[in-house]
């Protein structure tokens, strides 16, 4: 460039001239730096729409009953337990006749129980960690480190 810059006798007209080509090269075959920054824009504008529809949403009567019924199952089988435990000791007669009936229960309802019980737990436990705060253990690191550098701070000064 510093030879074509010294025959034209401009080095700026050689800049100007690279960015015409550059413009009528653009109108035959689009800039896939621009057709990428484009599509990060419209899949972000997609991204923040959808954010603010779920930001606040307004919960009806039927919405926080529906989280109540939600919440009940896993107190339920852990007091429900529990009381399986009491009933044997006050009443284990009647606790083994029980038994005996769950025993004529058959194996594939048994997996199906297991299932849908592994699964209701499961989706729980996927939508609490897609959903929780990240926190860094390198942001506090950062924020200590700042904070006794002392070259920065005289840097900061100046």
């Amino acid at each position: 460039m510093g030879v074509i810059g010294k025959l034209v006798g401009a080095p700026g007209a050689v800049t100007a001239l690279g960015e015409a080509a550059k413009g009528v090269a653009e109108v035959f075959v689009p800039s896939a730096t621009k057709r990428m920054e484009y599509s990060a824009e419209a899949q972000m504008a997609a991204l923040r729409q959808l954010g603010e529809e779920y930001q606040h949403p307004a919960l009806s009567w039927f919405d926080r009953m529906v989280n109540g019924l939600n919440r009940l199952p896993r107190p339920f089988l852990a007091f429900g337990t529990i009381g399986l435990f009491v009933y044997a000791m006050v009443d284990p007669q009647a606790f083994a006749y029980r038994m005996v009936g769950l025993n004529a229960v058959p194996e594939p309802l048994w997996w199906l129980l297991g299932a849908i019980v592994a699964f209701y737990f499961g989706a729980r436990e996927t939508h609490y960690f897609r959903n929780r705060a990240v926190v860094s253990p390198y942001a506090s690191a950062t924020a200590a480190m700042a904070e006794e550098n002392a070259a920065l701070e005289d840097w900061r000064r100046e």
